[in-house]
């Protein structure tokens, strides 16, 4: 009998990826999407539409006979965000949405809901100590505070109804189709931009996206995944001078960076607005997913340096920038 998991936002860089995962594994993909005109081509066969998390979810129809729902659509983070009222915005996709998905799933009887929430619910900063499943929420943006309260309404939903709730925390994910801040990094070394960034002695997780979506599956089928929240990533925290060096080597690249005190660095992107992107750059961010490894058996497939190949590879196939 051919398995079949729902995946919401499956044309997205961690859906895509995670739908030709299921597929290899022998699993039937039933997608949600805003738009067919985004489905690859061979994918549409097995597709619903739904245009706006906020105001419609799949009808219980669409759900029977799925062995598990993957929820990854959500309003994302953005910079520059003009929404009247950011927190409503999100809390309207990623609470209200969420929340309406798994009490659909329940009621057509899936026995899994596996949520991708955030390393955001967190926190954005550690301080010498990683962060693990057992630390007090401190979400400090919008993204992050929606994120946090649609875990507590999935937890609700699993009290009332039985539903099998598996949420996993990312922090940033990277591998071919990654945007943002890391698709930016990977240009400023290609083209051979002098980084100011010598002096910098942070850690960060990261997880590859190949190792994301097999922490995914696990959490599908495994029963122990039932109940618990789980922190994913590669397992080997590394600062961002080290990062861009990795970078470098995977394209073929020499990186240049150049000793510039920290101090000096921080007040320099407060001046221009970037703060917050500075952070990301500057900062410590570790997790432990030590948790996820010991309940369900997980090790990542991919090492670091496999994954930033084959982010590589994809990279010298996008025209130019």
């Amino acid at each position: 009998m051919v398995r079949t998991v729902l995946v919401t936002g499956a044309t997205g860089f961690v859906g895509q990826a995670l739908c030709d995962s299921l597929r290899i594994n022998g699993y039937r993909v039933r997608r949600v999407v805003r738009s067919a005109d985004a489905v690859r081509e061979g994918d549409a066969a097995d597709c619903v539409v739904v245009r706006d998390l906020s105001t419609g979810v799949p009808d219980v129809a669409v759900l029977t006979g799925i062995v598990g729902v993957v929820h990854l659509a959500a309003r994302v983070h953005i910079a520059r965000d003009d929404a009247a009222n950011p927190l409503a915005a999100f809390r309207a996709v990623n609470v209200d949405g969420t929340r309406a998905i798994a009490l659909q799933a329940a009621a057509a009887g899936v026995r899994r809901f596996v949520f991708v929430s955030s390393v955001k619910v967190n926190g954005e900063v550690t301080h010498g100590v990683a962060f693990t499943e057992g630390d007090a929420a401190r979400p400090d943006d919008p993204y992050g505070i929606s994120k946090y309260e649609a875990e507590d309404a999935l937890r609700e939903v699993a009290r009332e109804t039985g539903l099998g709730i598996a949420i996993l925390r990312p922090p940033l994910v990277y591998g071919p189709g990654v945007k943002a801040n890391f698709l930016r990094m990977m240009r400023w070394v290609d083209r051979g931009v002098p980084l100011p960034l010598a002096s910098v002695h942070n850690a960060r997780s990261l997880v590859y996206v190949g190792n994301l979506v097999d922490a995914i599956i696990l959490c599908v089928k495994h029963p122990a995944a039932a109940g618990e929240t789980f922190l994913v990533d590669d397992g080997d925290p590394v600062s961002t001078p080290q990062l861009l060096r990795e970078i470098g080597d995977a394209l073929g690249r020499p990186v240049h960076l150049l000793p510039v005190p920290l101090a000096l660095l921080k007040a320099g992107a407060a001046c221009v607005g970037c703060g917050s992107d500075a952070a990301r750059l500057l900062g410590d961010l570790v997790v432990d997913s030590s948790h996820l490894r010991r309940t369900l058996g997980w090790q990542p497939p991919f090492t670091r340096r496999e994954g930033l190949a084959k982010t590589a590879d994809w990279f010298r196939e996008l025209p130019a920038a």
